[in-house]
């Protein structure tokens, strides 16, 4: 067994002790415990699994808490003498440093452990069998736990559920970008109008969200763009006024040690979380009973706007279209009528609006960084290949796009992108239908949420568009040597690089692909950061690079 060093004896010693007694203790919490948690869940009637356990620490004569912790099940012993010392010298509450002159447990174990540990503080230990003030704490927990809502009413969380399964299936967002808004009247569950701002066409984040009014939309909209600090986005984000449903992986942690595309993940993979924003509740990730009954109304009549006018949405196309839907009011709501009328329309004005805030010109001071170009998965490095090399496959490839550069030093630089060979050919054509690739570019990037900064790779192709292949770290250490060689590289090429599109990923090549994986080489010029003006790019709606 650990004991405590002689340094720490002599300091905790030094304490002021005083006639306390305090009781600690170790519970497991369960995964319907306020403390297990950050989110509301709903109440099982089947037994909670473990999800830690909490520490506490109490004062039993003051009646108040002096310490507590939430620790993983497996932790050893050492985490309550740990707890123990922080409730002595740092206590949560305002009460000063002390010893206790006894402490009572309700283990025998811990009461062993405890007695071996602070055999030299002069601290009597006892063992009781019951703890009030930590019993009625956990009382406490219990009772909060069991009076909070359930995520969805149960009579409408199986259709809820099933209807956004149909909306994921739908896929708006492979037509509508978020700016392009839909209006949605509905009269009915004192909501009188909706708007709908579709998240996922970038690929990164997907959901609809129902914003109660078109200013509360707009307002939003135009504080992510005003470059605020991070303390001012979040009041901005609280400060929405909408009802939502967003998708996430209904996955475990552990599997996320790859990068998980969620669009062409399983249906099974997919988990619908629904929630409100108001600015003064804040947010709330579960729904009342009217709240539920809205948003399933809302979700079938865009359900059936988007289907029948998926042909006209094609394209970036957002024309003025108005659709009126009966629907059948969910089972179990307490309303005066079988049937809502409710009307879906397109707001081109408003979309154009919107689309303004951010520029839609080559001036645009935040221009839209597309993420779809570059399969998911991809095996990404910065590298040379030797002169005699590319002379073979300027010959030998299926695709080449030819440049001009200087055939000095050790060979050309390349961003080599390996993926599989489907995904290579469709990247291949997709990038011909765009005009080829006229540079690549290296520029900073910024993610004000968190506070990251990176490298963000850029491809322009001949349509002027920009391309994410790539976020490094800034102050990576391998990045940052590849980098300075890249650049050094590409000033002896009179300023040219390469793009590599390799197959191979999953076999024995992967990471070092041969002249045979090869299977498209890109001739183009590095571009300067300064060239293009970008300045440094935001993450701003977290969907974007702005």
């Amino acid at each position: 067994m650990t004991g405590l060093n002689r340094a720490t004896r002599r300091r905790l010693l030094d304490l002021p002790q005083f006639p306390n007694v305090w009781e600690g203790d170790r519970r497991p919490l369960s995964s319907g415990s306020p403390m297990a948690q950050t989110d509301w869940t709903e109440p099982s009637a089947s037994p909670s699994k473990p999800d830690g356990e909490c520490i506490l620490w109490v004062d039993g004569s003051m009646g108040v808490v002096r310490a507590m912790d939430v620790v993983p099940a497996e932790t050893g012993p050492e985490a309550i003498v740990r707890t123990l010392l922080r409730a002595m010298e740092h206590p949560h509450n305002p009460g000063q440093p002390a010893r206790p002159q006894k402490i009572v447990v309700r283990d025998r174990e811990t009461q062993f452990y405890l007695r071996g540990v602070l055999q030299d503080l002069e601290i009597v230990l006892d063992y009781v069998p019951e703890l009030p003030l930590i019993d009625e704490i956990f009382r406490g927990f219990q009772d909060v736990a069991e009076t909070r809502p359930p995520k969805l009413p149960p009579q409408f969380a199986d259709p809820l559920i099933e209807k956004a399964e149909e909306i994921w299936q739908d896929a708006p967002w492979e037509m509508l970008g978020d700016h392009q808004i839909l209006e949605i009247e509905l009269n009915q569950w004192d909501l009188s109008t909706v708007y709908a701002s579709v998240m996922g066409m970038l690929g990164m984040e997907y959901g609809i969200l129902l914003y109660r009014s078109l200013d509360s939309l707009k307002q939003f909209r135009q504080r992510v763009l005003a470059n605020e600090s991070l303390e001012q986005m979040e009041e901005a984000f609280l400060g929405q006024d909408c009802l939502f449903v967003t998708y996430e992986a209904d996955r475990e942690e552990e599997e996320f040690e790859e990068e998980f595309d969620l669009a062409e993940s399983d249906d099974s993979d997919i988990k619908p979380v629904f929630g409100n924003l108001h600015p003064l509740e804040g947010i709330r990730s579960f729904l009342y009973d009217e709240e539920a009954i809205a948003l399933l109304v809302v979700l079938e009549a865009l359900h059936r706007f988007v289907r029948q006018h998926r042909r006209k949405l094609e394209n970036d196309a957002f024309p003025p279209i108005s659709s009126r839907y009966k629907i059948p009011v969910p089972k179990g709501a307490d309303a005066d009528v079988a049937l809502v009328s409710v009307k879906v329309a397109t707001m081109p004005d408003v979309a154009d609006e919107l689309f303004a805030l951010v520029g839609d010109d080559e001036e645009a001071a935040f221009p839209v960084i597309r993420d779809d170009l570059v399969p998911e998965n991809s095996f990404l490095s910065l590298g040379v290949i030797p002169w005699e090399t590319v002379e073979r496959m300027r010959s030998q490839l299926d695709y080449h796009q030819p440049g001009e550069p200087a055939e000095v030093g050790e060979g050309l630089p390349v961003i080599l992108i390996q993926t599989s060979r489907p995904k290579a050919k469709a990247m291949i054509a997709e990038i011909q239908s765009a005009g080829g690739i006229t540079g690549i570019c290296f520029n900073p990037g910024s993610d004000p949420f968190v506070g990251d900064h990176y490298d963000l790779g850029l491809l322009q192709t001949g349509n002027d568009e920009l391309h994410l292949f790539g976020e490094f770290e800034e102050d990576e250490p391998t990045h940052l040597q590849a980098r300075k060689k890249w650049d050094q590289r590409c000033k002896k090429t009179k300023g040219y690089c390469g793009l590599v599109i390799a197959k191979g990923l999953t076999g024995a090549s992967r990471g070092n692909p041969s002249l045979k994986d090869m299977v498209a080489l890109f001739e183009v010029p590095a571009i300067g950061s300064d060239q293009l003006g970008l300045g440094t790019l935001e993450r701003k709606f977290a969907v974007d690079w702005m």
